[in-house]
């Protein structure tokens, strides 16, 4: 079937962009109809092949703004005749739109433009995107409320999922929690999430740090609420904090080429390549000005997961960076302020447990990118890649898959970490008070056991063997049994 709108853009200009989620297809039906999978058009409705700019107005109205296919787009458009179309049509939202971004995005302007008349206009629907209040051209009656600027922009579909995951509202939930735990209790849990935070952080790049990077980037969560505006400088500073090998700390952002590997060999083992070198310093720049400048403005967990993964995504260091996005995560939700000073919602065991949908999350962006990387194998360990595609396809990316996995984290981070830590804490607490009542045990002996046995459910042969010159007569069944007793409707596995 023809392609209309996007669609027809990138197949007829031969773009790199990455293909829309729905493209728009002629279809036979009476009035334009979009499913999950493609948007139907009526041949009537149709641009004809050859009218470009039909077909971007027809996608700004029907299908919404890709930045990433109209940055490639825009410069094939005829200025002749945009500049003729408004002056047929002076008031045109989408017109003004596609002139805006024409002249940012070519770095030109267009002459004997008409009075240009109405009122303003947003680049990106509210209604349909996650948005920010943002610059107007009084020139074009247009403001760009995008997440980011026209240097760097990630878009955020306001699916179901994410709406329903803003809903939520899991920060409001997690500040509850901590206001309703006693401060003992909630100390207890969040050191546990501490350690379990950069245990996970570590482990997710299948790394065991040195005693003193784990307890480094201990130290650098605990003062992720210390509000430091991010820079050149500061990122570097991070990265040799979680960095183990001292001949990896950058001293800036990287001037070559890296590549991740699956484990595959050769060629195929390439799975995800970063954008050149060249393009990391500016990259970089909007980014950090996006996360600076936007930190109270947007959402905190769509903050959160578009800093993390596009910081990822850019990968602006040689090492460490899939520790550093994560931290960013709590950096973002930090600089929020919508999150209790000293509280952490510990998303990296999170993300380890559920590490498939992680990837997956990751492979949104980095998958549809690496086709468009011709990479050669020149020996056993040398390379040679060359990108094919446009700066702009990692200039905007769609990070609505992200977000929705980010958004989930924050909440299993919640529930499955921080809520359990203080239930088994309480179990614990009771355990062990019961046990002292009745048996003189030694407290790390005691500890243990009651550890293992709220794990487990009981005590196996092993613990038994190991303390039983430690342990009374009749101590292990009073444990097994004090645990059994123990408030039955609290969850009891911790998670570290």
């Amino acid at each position: 079937m023809p392609a209309v709108g996007y669609e027809h853009l990138r197949q007829h200009l031969r773009l790199s962009a990455f293909a829309p989620q729905r493209p728009a297809l002629v279809k036979p039906v009476l009035r334009i109809d979009a499913n999950d999978t493609f948007i139907a058009v009526p041949a009537a409705m149709a641009p004809s092949n050859d009218d470009l700019l039909g077909h971007v107005l027809f996608a700004l109205k029907h299908e919404g703004t890709d930045l990433q296919i109209l940055a490639e787009a825009l410069p094939h458009l005829d200025a002749a005749q945009l500049v003729a179309a408004l002056r047929a049509t002076a008031s045109g939202k989408y017109l003004r739109i596609v002139g805006f971004l024409w002249e940012a995005l070519l770095g030109r302007q267009l002459d004997d433009l008409p009075a240009l008349v109405g009122a303003t206009v947003p680049v990106f629907d509210p209604q349909q995107y996650v948005t920010v209040p943002g610059p107007r051209s009084p020139r074009w009656r247009v403001q760009f409320n995008g997440l980011g600027s026209l240097d760097w922009c990630a878009t955020v579909r306001r699916t179901p999922t994410i709406e329903a995951g803003l809903a939520a509202d899991v920060l409001a939930r997690a500040n509850a929690f901590a206001a309703g735990t006693e401060r003992a209790m909630l100390d207890r849990a969040l050191s546990s999430a501490y350690l379990g935070e950069t245990r996970a952080s570590f482990e997710i790049e299948r790394e065991t740090p040195a005693p003193d990077k784990a307890r480094a980037f201990f130290e650098l969560l605990r003062h992720a609420h210390a509000q430091p505006v991010l820079s050149e400088d500061y990122l570097v500073q991070l990265q040799a904090t979680t960095v183990t090998n001292p001949f990896d700390h950058a001293a800036a952002f990287r001037h070559q080429q890296n590549w991740l590997s699956d484990g595959a060999a050769g060629v195929l083992g390439v799975s995800y390549l970063p954008p050149p070198p060249e393009q990391v310093p500016a990259l970089m720049q909007a980014l950090m000005a996006f996360a600076n400048q936007q930190a109270r403005a947007v959402e905190p967990l769509v903050m959160a997961s578009v800093l993390s993964f596009g910081f990822v995504f850019i990968h602006p260091f040689m090492d460490g960076n899939g520790r550093l996005s994560r931290f960013l995560f709590h950096h973002a939700l930090c600089q929020s302020g919508r999150l209790s000073d000293g509280l952490i919602l510990p998303v990296s065991i999170a993300m380890a447990r559920h590490e498939d949908d992680y990837q997956a999350a990751l492979k949104s962006f980095s998958q549809p990118v690496r086709e468009r990387w011709d990479v050669r194998m020149l020996d056993a360990d040398t390379f040679d890649f060359r990108f094919d595609g446009s700066a702009s396809l990692y200039r905007y990316w769609d990070a609505t898959d992200c977000v929705a996995f980010g958004i989930r984290m924050a909440g299993a981070a919640l529930s499955e970490n921080l809520q359990q830590q203080v239930a088994f804490a309480r179990r614990y607490d009771r355990v062990v008070k019961a046990i002292n009542a009745r048996f003189d045990i030694r407290n790390p002996v005691l500890s243990t056991l009651v550890r293992s046995a709220l794990e487990h459910g009981r005590l196996s042969r092993r613990p038994r063997d190991q303390f039983a010159h430690a342990v009374p007569a009749g101590g292990f069944e009073a444990i097994e049994q004090a645990v059994m007793e123990s408030s039955s409707d609290e969850t009891d596995q911790p998670v570290a």
